[in-house]
């Protein structure tokens, strides 16, 4: 009887010194301690894709990726004006992610599992669900990707794109011809000026270049066939669980404020106003979960008022009234028929 009441002892005293440990708040990582000493988030972005990454005249950066960098600076930093923009190229955004160049690589990144186990990396989630396309001149009177036999097709080199424009063709017997280039600006240049009968790459990428290069988007048509998947997100190096935590918790935290409808015009009124224990916890009023990542209570307050809840950041960027104009779709909350999806902040 001693023996097992020792035993029982021994486990509850396990059970308590876990849920102690699980409770302690959490000690900044090397990662964070380089952010805090420089007093920058240094995240890489992509060279100039509209709605996704892209600087004006002054040298001001926006887009989708660009506000998820912003809401970690300003949960971390408590400025989302604390971050140095570094512009790579596709074949660069690894390397420089592996060597230290920048802290977070945002930057309309597919999720595989070749990135994900092989190069070092965590991916904190999907910012965006992608797949990719083919895009065509009207006049070639081209309906679907069936009739590209045969074709010419532009293809940036160093991208998932590549490889699934090579699978695709030959899945399908179409002895598509891809015309690879380094850079995005070579790739829509030889587009659009008749080289390629066709460009592909991602969906969302393929209505930006559209937009923004075509001298009249009108006569470039996207045709509908999607044929992979591309989940892009954000995505740090691995070995600093800390600030792993904070990148993916700030991305979800948005997505939950969607759901509970904490906007960044309404933000200050629902810390105030709001009885939702749920709200609660994501404005820090009822608990504080910004000390189990390091932070402060408002951690999530000040990303909110700094790019909106993920619908915010979606609508403004990418969506209907943007000039992509790209339909919420799968991006729509789970709760809505999307794939849009966060774990509870609690």
């Amino acid at each position: 009887m001693k023996k097992l009441l020792d035993l029982r002892a021994l486990a509850a005293a396990t059970t308590l010194g876990a849920l102690a440990l699980a409770a302690a708040p959490a000690h900044a990582g090397k990662t964070i301690d380089a952010i805090k000493a420089r007093g920058q988030l240094v995240c890489g972005v992509n060279t100039g894709l509209a709605g996704f990454s892209q600087a004006d005249s002054a040298g001001n950066w926006s887009g989708l990726d660009v506000d998820f960098c912003k809401a970690i600076a300003a949960s971390l930093l408590g400025d989302a004006t604390k971050v140095k923009w570094v512009p790579l190229v596709a074949q660069q955004r690894f390397a420089a992610l592996q060597s230290g160049e920048v802290d977070i690589l945002s930057r309309n990144t597919t999720w595989t599992l070749t990135r994900d186990a092989s190069l070092g990396l965590n991916f904190t989630g999907v910012t965006y669900y992608d797949g990719q396309g083919f895009m065509v001149p009207v006049k070639n009177k081209i309906k679907s990707a069936k009739q590209l036999k045969g074709a010419t097709v532009c293809v940036q080199s160093g991208t998932t794109t590549e490889k699934n424009l090579t699978d695709y063709s030959k899945a399908n017997n179409l002895g598509i011809k891809p015309v690879v280039f380094e850079k995005l600006e070579a790739t829509n240049a030889a587009y659009f000026s008749g080289r390629c009968q066709a460009y592909t790459t991602d969906a969302s990428g393929l209505a930006s270049i559209r937009n923004k290069e075509a001298k009249n988007p009108a006569e470039h048509t996207i045709l509908p066939e999607l044929i992979s998947k591309e989940p892009l997100g954000p995505a740090v190096r691995r070995g600093d669980d800390e600030f792993f935590a904070i990148a993916k918790w700030v991305v979800y935290g948005l997505i939950e404020a969607e759901e509970y409808g904490v906007t960044q015009a309404n933000v200050d009124a629902m810390a105030k106003d709001s009885k939702d224990p749920v709200v609660g916890r994501l404005l820090g009023t009822t608990e504080d979960t910004g000390k189990l990542l390091g932070l402060d209570k408002d951690w999530l307050v000040r990303a909110i008022k700094t790019t909106g809840n993920y619908g915010e950041i979606f609508e403004r960027n990418v969506g209907p009234k943007s000039p992509l104009a790209l339909p919420r779709g799968s991006n729509n909350l789970w709760s809505k028929g999307g794939l849009i999806y966060a774990p509870p902040v609690r």
